[in-house]
């Protein structure tokens, strides 16, 4: 080789040099400002967090009051409501307790004169009141209280028509009560006639 190849060769050596040195910058350069957008997506993930639980707090206190106003206006010894949020398999979950004298109970286990109907019912309405786009303010309901004694059907009466009366929410309600019925503005009462339901 002679010394103009040399010369040739060494030039191309320093461009290929400098190639990779403004290449290497480049990287340095997204890296830092990549490590910088961490910084900020951690941040910013740590306030949503914090938001989130805000959020939730504010929820496990409203729909806890209102299911267990609910449970004292129909029951002499009622149960509390206790609504905890918790994080499973990447997921907020909620669970439900009732809570008595310091014992929690699975409200869908034997909880005794129909609590899980009134329970039902309350968060059926809590559900609703915190939607961010409401539906119409109608609630359709198929004999909520089924399972409740029937000497507590004139106090969850009296509750169905408070709740409709302060919400302005129009409650459609079926049920074989007479005690629940005698509370509603209008009543149509439904018989079989030749095989067809029909109104009287």
């Amino acid at each position: 080789m002679n010394l103009s190849q040399l010369s040739n060769h060494l030039e191309q050596l320093k461009g290929k040099q400098k190639e990779k040195q403004d290449s290497l910058s480049s990287f340095e350069s997204r890296c830092a400002f990549a490590k910088k957008e961490k910084i900020r997506w951690e941040r910013a993930r740590e306030l949503l967090k914090e938001l989130g639980l805000k959020t939730q707090q504010q929820l496990q206190f409203h729909v806890s009051n209102l299911t267990t106003m609910a449970m004292e206006a129909v029951f002499p010894d009622p149960y509390q409501v206790q609504i905890e949020f918790v994080p499973r398999r990447n997921k907020t979950e909620c669970d439900i307790s009732f809570v008595r004298n310091g014992n929690a109970r699975d409200p869908m286990e034997s909880v005794g004169l129909g609590a899980a109907d009134i329970g039902g019912f309350a968060l059926r309405v809590a559900a609703w009141c915190i939607q961010k786009q409401k539906t119409k303010p109608v609630l359709l309901l198929d004999e909520p209280f089924k399972h409740l004694s029937f000497n507590f059907h004139n106090d969850a009466s009296a509750l169905l028509k408070e709740v409709s009366d302060r919400l302005n929410l129009q409650i459609i309600m079926v049920s074989h009560s007479e005690e629940m019925a005698s509370f509603s503005d209008k009543i149509f009462e439904i018989g079989i006639k030749d095989g067809k339901s029909k109104i009287k």
